[in-house]
């Protein structure tokens, strides 16, 4: 299984070593030193938001691109099951039925388009 890694490469090694730490280090901040520092309240209400806002930059760009150009069309099935499960999750309110409920929406349409 190891026989064919080059252990001659040291900076290899030493860079991932470097990483390892590094990513570490910048993980562990808020939980080794955290306790220590107060947040102010205004910054804390706006951090609420911050998980929403980075599903949404992942999310939005595969929903409503294709390719370079924007897709707002009865065609885009990504966008079609993204709005029905928008309106899921105003009505009920959890997210893993809204993950299941979208995808199950997606898959009911790709099988539809497949099949007309």
């Amino acid at each position: 299984m190891f026989e064919n890694i080059d252990w001659g490469r040291l900076d290899v090694w030493i860079a991932i070593a470097v990483l390892a730490v590094a990513t570490a280090a910048t993980r562990s901040t808020f939980w080794l030193i955290g306790h220590h520092i107060t947040i102010p309240r205004r910054v804390g209400e706006m951090l609420r938001y911050a998980p929403a806002c980075a599903l949404a930059a992942i999310i939005a760009p595969d929903m409503l691109l294709e390719g370079q150009q924007v897709h707002f069309e009865l065609s885009n099935l990504k966008l079609l099951s993204g709005i029905a499960a928008t309106i899921f999750f105003v009505i009920r309110r959890n997210m893993l039925q809204t993950i299941v409920f979208g995808m199950l929406v997606f898959t009911g349409l790709r099988l539809l388009h497949v099949f007309q």
